[in-house]
């Protein structure tokens, strides 16, 4: 498979590279903001939907992969976060969705956002985000999945 590299321009191309970083994993320590660059940086090991979605039905497929991506954001005048302890470099998180709010054209606030309410809001001055695969595939038996809330019971 061909590495993948995707830029972020808007919002609209900031939701490809979301969709394909969706259940990526990484540790707190594989995050860095640069200040004198105006960059924040992050390696994550993604799951590669394309490759899992690809896959045929009838055909058996004894793993899926996963990939290590290099992803970082341009622009960057500051950087808060919630419910993440960024002493804590060990701790893995598991990325949600990636989303720009835009409060100040083209400025705005770029979200990334991990289960368990963890979250890093990134103030930009525009959208500009480069996406890179960093090297090759390794196999999983783990496919992410996302079980939906039961529903409740009319009245309850």
């Amino acid at each position: 498979m061909d590495d993948l590299k995707l830029i972020a321009l808007d919002a609209e191309d900031l939701e490809v590279i979301s969709a394909h970083l969706q259940d990526a994993v990484m540790r707190v320590g594989d995050m860095t903001y640069l200040p004198r660059e105006q960059r924040f940086a992050m390696i994550l090991n993604r799951f590669n939907w394309e490759q899992a979605l690809e896959r045929k039905p009838r055909r058996r497929q004894l793993s899926f992969e996963r990939r290590r991506t290099g992803l970082h954001f341009d622009r960057v005048r500051k950087v808060k976060t919630r419910n993440l302890d960024p002493t804590a470099r060990d701790t893995v998180l598991e990325l949600l969705a990636i989303r720009f709010v835009d409060n100040d054209p083209p400025g705005g606030h770029i979200e990334v956002v991990f289960a368990g309410e963890a979250t890093i809001r990134l103030d930009v001055e525009c959208v500009e985000a480069a996406l890179r695969d960093l090297g090759a595939c390794w196999a999983t038996e783990v496919r992410p999945g996302h079980p939906l809330d039961e529903e409740k019971p009319a009245g309850a």
